[in-house]
């Protein structure tokens, strides 16, 4: 992996680090993830691949003079196209297969089946004796469950993007049944994603783990904007508390608040925004039909995906009035908090990283925003059990139809093209992916433009932080 060109400027409290940018595609291992534009329902939104392309390439040249990402490095704007990528893809990396993916959703699901026949059958006090061992070995059930729930999951979202079937009822059947059964509306989920992968890296449109302005951020901490570039260090402990809410409610706090998606409602086309707001009470959440996440025509699906939970939740109570409450708790209720945890920290991952920048509305598109992703390592549970979202983003963000198992060769023929533009951190693969939790959640608090931004680069945001890490925010005069 070439190392990323770094510049010298004011010294921060920590070295400014190194991190790969440019990517040679012999040298670099295979990544990948998920969610490109080609969403399998068409939305208001949608937008064709041969139109974005040529959108791309029609852009005007502009200057954007010297762009600073947090750790320094200074950064270019993608200048290839969509259809760059697409070409450069073999055709049949675009080929699916149902004996195949069906197979994954088998083998998952004899994953969950054989380990709790394990455990239920010989984690008792007939074989261990001693209670303490068995918390621990249920303990470990619940991390694996867990897992093994989390791929499940992906095979769902891969249902949600076409790539697991050429037909798209069998994408909607078996993402459905999947989805619902971890208590995930599948339809609803599969529309507001659908609109994240059609806005990546938007501030003003994007659905998925959108950061603060350094405006927002300054209401938020009650103060002014020129102070945040003059406040102390954020606390350790105050991050490891974040980072706990974030990981056991975020998924559910999305899901019924819309936190960390765009917040301008009132643009929703067929007026259904107007008056609500994210949060609780603000009539933005993905059970509702009429939420402003959807259009008229997706009330049927919001429904059918609202049954599916529902169907879920009295399978759960019955199973629960059966064999109790502390039983459901640990077969089925900790795993599915595992599985949440994944999603979250997975998501937070592919989307948050110091060395990747978000946009204004004016200086989005579609090529920039899908570049603003990044392939990350987790090693066995990654490749094998995960099928591959956390190796293969970016690719993911390109070409959503592209199954996981042909990942990993797309994401190889797509490098050469990205060139610089292509982002990976696979540094001390699995527990790198947990230590980059910690360093997202110190390094990326708000984005701003590089300090002294003129024209177009004001809208190319990189981000910022309190804590002294890499790039200080910009220092602005406090008003007269």
């Amino acid at each position: 992996m070439a190392s990323a060109k770094t510049t010298s400027l004011p010294a921060a409290k920590n070295p400014v680090l190194r991190k790969a940018t440019a990517v040679d595609s012999d040298s670099s291992p295979s990544s990948g993830a998920a969610s490109p534009i080609d969403s399998p329902q068409r939305s208001a939104s949608s937008t064709s691949l041969s139109s974005l392309a040529s959108a791309d390439a029609n852009l005007p040249k502009k200057k954007y003079g010297k762009l600073i990402d947090t750790y320094g490095n200074e950064f270019e704007v993608p200048d290839f196209t969509i259809k760059d990528i697409r070409d450069a893809i073999p055709k049949h990396c675009y080929e699916r297969s149902n004996l195949r993916s069906l197979s994954y959703v088998a083998r998952d699901c004899l994953y969950l089946a054989t380990t709790f026949y394990i455990f239920h059958n010989y984690v008792t006090p007939e074989y261990i004796p001693n209670k303490p061992a068995r918390v621990v070995l249920w303990g470990v059930y619940t991390f694996l469950q867990g897992l093994f729930g989390t791929g499940l999951w992906v095979l769902a979202h891969e249902c949600g993007h076409g790539a697991f079937s050429a037909q798209r009822w069998v994408n909607n059947l078996v993402g459905w049944i999947l989805h619902s059964a971890l208590l995930v509306p599948y339809f609803s989920w599969q529309l507001s994603h659908s609109k994240h992968h059609k806005a990546t890296g938007n501030m003003e449109r994007d659905m998925v783990f959108l950061p603060r302005t350094r405006e927002a951020q300054a209401t938020r901490l009650g103060k002014l904007v020129h102070e945040l570039s003059e406040l102390a260090e954020e606390t350790p402990i105050w991050t490891l508390i974040h980072l706990i809410g974030q990981q056991t409610i975020g998924w559910w706090n999305y899901l019924l608040t819309n936190v960390t998606g765009h917040n301008n409602h009132e643009r929703q086309r067929e007026g259904r925004g107007k008056g609500k707001k994210n949060g609780f009470g603000g009539g933005v959440n993905h059970f509702d039909p009429r939420s402003p996440l959807y259009e008229n025509r997706d009330a049927f699906s919001i429904i059918l995906s609202d049954i599916g939970i529902g169907l879920t939740i009295t399978a759960l109570y019955f199973l629960t009035q059966t064999y109790g409450l502390n039983n459901m708790f640990v077969w089925y209720f900790l795993p599915y908090m595992w599985v949440n945890h994944w999603l979250v920290a997975i998501t937070f991952l592919q989307h948050t990283d110091p060395s990747l920048p978000h946009y204004t509305e004016e200086e989005w598109d579609f090529v920039r925003g899908a570049a603003a992703t990044i392939d990350r390592e987790f090693g066995f549970i990654g490749r094998h059990l995960l099928h591959g979202i956390i190796e293969t983003h970016v690719l993911h963000h390109y070409v959503s139809t592209i199954p996981f198992y042909n990942a990993d060769e797309a994401s190889d023929a797509i490098r050469p093209v990205m060139g610089k533009h292509y982002r990976s951190d696979t540094k001390d693969g699995s527990i790198g992916f947990i230590k980059a939790m910690w360093k997202a959640a110190r390094w990326c608090q708000w984005v701003e433009p590089t300090e002294g931004a003129e024209g177009p680069a004001k809208g190319v945001l990189f981000f910022r932080n309190r804590n002294g890490l890499g790039i200080r925010p910009a220092k602005i005069a406090a008003p007269q």
